[in-house]
């Protein structure tokens, strides 16, 4: 495969990926998305925002969020967001206190 190729695949996957956090999945909370998996909608936006950002592309939190949400943060936790419970913030801040100074 050449490279080309498996950038317009991974590409691909990205889009996909999104779509189904995006459009199918609205129902998953990002915090639970964090304590299973350690990632959420947030960090893949700023991960675009940081490869736009290396690219010499300007883009700030709001913009890149945006971009990736396909509305503002204000509009998807109106639509989506639900509070999380007690339990859930307490297994945050544990993961959190777990992976502070652990970089992706």
């Amino acid at each position: 495969m050449n490279n080309q190729t498996e950038i317009e695949l991974q590409a691909a996957a990205f889009r996909r990926l999104q779509k189904h956090l995006m459009q199918d999945r609205t129902d998953v909370q990002n915090i639970d998305m964090m304590n299973l998996a350690g990632f959420c909608r947030n960090c893949l936006s700023r991960w675009y925002q940081e490869a736009a950002n290396e690219k010499g592309i300007e883009m700030g939190k709001d913009e890149a969020r945006e971009v990736f949400y396909g509305m503002t943060m204000d509009e998807w936790k109106a639509n989506y967001q639900t509070e999380a419970s007690p339990e859930k913030q307490a297994e945050f801040k544990v993961a959190f206190e777990e992976n502070v100074g652990k970089k992706d």
